[in-house]
């Protein structure tokens, strides 16, 4: 009865079960995967065709898709932002045309870092999620929590600039290199001592009786397990793209489904999304047909890729293998850019769709309806 009663008192977004199985134990379940199998398998080899397939565009071109739900699928969002959600894809895709312009390696780099800004962004925001209810704490608690969850993945994006890594984010030397390696120790030290204050604070709020906020801490620990281990830990593609993809796509996809879940329980038959059936897919029985949706998207993208630009992976989407490689074509300036465009438009949407100071819609209503029945 106590375990039940300290799991129900959590500041869940969904339920104990739905938000500690699908978004905060993928970043630590990937994480001791990862351990174990350089302990007791070895070095990961090359990533296999059919694991990129899986993890790749399975779960990280995936969950870019499934921001559509949240926004251009839903008839309230749209009429709520039309400016915002009409003009998104375009300049992202222009801005793509004149980044491509001034040279390839411009354009990924900035795709490169706007993802980077992306992924640390999601994790502050799931950290604010969770601490949204610690109100009346001194200031200096939570920066804190900010100083600690962007610590769990600047310092380890700065050791990667300053020391070679055998992986890239998108394409070899995306990112600046930086041969200041005491610059990584210094940040290193820094880091290890926000987490003792981090530690210390949370020592301080059980002295106080507040409590131990459960996902909040998981959810941090998450972070800095798999940043860690699969950027700094080990120097391995296969162990670095399985960490970095499972612990953001998959929290990713399931927060749109248990936004999506509730949005239908709360509207009912007059749902806001642009056509009905769209709300059966967020029921249990359904996700599979969700998967394969954002599935297919995703498929459609890589094989775009693969047949015009890189060629590398013939044997999976061998049906596109029939469209003509660009190469180095001057096409791909407006090519690459429109290709990119969905990635691009869900980096900027997702920064602007989950703010919690935002007053104009009733999102937090919808995430946040606990009580429209358990995930």
């Amino acid at each position: 009865m106590m375990a039940h009663s300290f799991l129900k008192a959590q500041p869940w977004i969904f339920s104990a079960r739905f938000d500690l199985g699908f978004i905060l134990a993928p970043a630590l379940l990937v994480t001791l995967a990862a351990v174990v199998w350089s302990l007791f398998v070895g070095a990961a080899g090359e990533t296999s065709p059919w694991i990129w397939l899986v993890l790749v565009v399975g779960v990280d071109v995936a969950h870019v898709y499934s921001t559509l739900f949240r926004t251009y699928l839903d008839r309230s969002e749209l009429s709520a932002r039309p400016l915002l959600y009409g003009l998104t894809p375009l300049l992202a895709w222009l801005g793509g045309c004149l980044l491509y312009w001034c040279g390839s390696m411009v354009f990924w780099r900035v795709l490169a870092y706007a993802a980077v800004f992306h992924f640390v962004r999601q994790q502050y925001g799931f950290m604010m999620i969770y601490a949204r209810k610690e109100r009346g704490l001194p200031p200096l608690f939570r920066r804190i929590d900010k100083a600690a969850i962007y610590g769990a993945t600047l310092y380890p994006l700065i050791y990667w600039h300053c020391h070679y890594r055998q992986f890239s984010w998108f394409i070899e030397g995306d990112f600046v290199r930086l041969d200041l390696p005491l610059l990584a120790t210094v940040t290193g030290l820094a880091y290890g001592a926000i987490l003792a204050a981090y530690a210390v604070k949370e020592a301080a709020l059980l002295r106080r009786g507040i409590g131990f906020n459960l996902p909040r801490n998981l959810l941090l620990a998450g972070t800095v397990a798999s940043w860690f281990i699969g950027i700094v830990l080990f120097d391995n593609d296969l162990l670095f793209t399985g960490t970095n993809i499972i612990a953001h796509g998959i929290p990713y996809i399931a927060l749109i489904w248990g936004y999506g879940r509730n949005q239908a329980r709360l509207q009912g038959r007059r749902s806001s999304f642009v056509s009905p059936w769209i709300a059966y897919l967020f029921t249990w029985r359904a996700v599979p047909l969700y998967m394969a949706a954002l599935f297919g998207l995703a498929y459609l993208e890589e094989g775009l890729w693969d047949g015009f630009v890189w060629r590398e992976h013939g044997n999976l989407f061998g049906l596109f293998g029939t469209l003509p490689s660009l190469g180095s074509s001057d096409a791909l300036i407006w090519l690459a850019p429109l290709l990119a465009m969905p990635q691009a438009t869900h980096y900027i949407l997702d920064a602007v769709i989950w703010r919690l100071q935002t007053r104009d819609t009733n999102w937090k209503q919808v995430l946040f309806a606990q009580g429209q029945g358990r995930l």
